[in-house]
């Protein structure tokens, strides 16, 4: 009976140990969990105002990478986070878009590339800027922007360059 108690002591001691240890949450998920962009609103223009995220050493090469993940959600994915009135859609329907048409799009989300010209960061307003959302890793840290895609020019701006070919 007294070595029944003995094991059975041990068991919950074990037990005990184990449940303390799996209380410690992750301290590195940051950087390595995709956020998605999300819709906060549409102009009367077609312009979406959206939350991108962008990862890098610090905010501004974050900041760049969410330019660069927010036109691409608008071409390839669509916006599906968020609001509800923001286009669903993406503006490439076609499978294989991006590697279809690998070269132009390298050329078009190079740093310096012409998704600037289809993006701003006109609705970041000071609070925004004081109150960004950070989540840090080691060695890079993933921020949260708030940017505005020129959806109808950047539609235009596909068609004209033969990427998306109107029936």
């Amino acid at each position: 009976m007294k070595t029944l108690l003995k094991i059975s002591g041990l068991g919950l001691f074990l037990a005990g140990l184990i449940f303390i240890s799996s209380c410690d949450p992750q301290k590195q998920v940051a950087g390595n969990y995709a956020y998605k962009t999300e819709c906060m609103g549409t102009e009367q223009d077609g312009t979406q105002t959206l939350k991108a995220w962008g990862n890098g050493r610090h905010y501004f090469d974050a900041a760049e990478q969410a330019k660069k993940n927010a036109v691409s959600d608008v071409l390839f994915k669509g916006i599906s986070e968020g609001k509800t009135e923001c286009e669903m859609k993406p503006i490439l329907f076609e499978a294989n878009a991006r590697e279809k048409n690998e070269d132009y799009f390298n050329r078009f989300f190079a740093d310096g590339g012409e998704f600037k010209n289809y993006v701003t960061l006109q609705d970041e307003r000071i609070w925004t800027k004081l109150d960004r959302d950070r989540k840090g890793a080691r060695k890079s840290a993933t921020y949260s922007v708030i940017v505005r895609v020129l959806r109808p020019q950047l539609k235009a701006k596909m068609i004209a360059d033969g990427i998306l070919k109107l029936n």
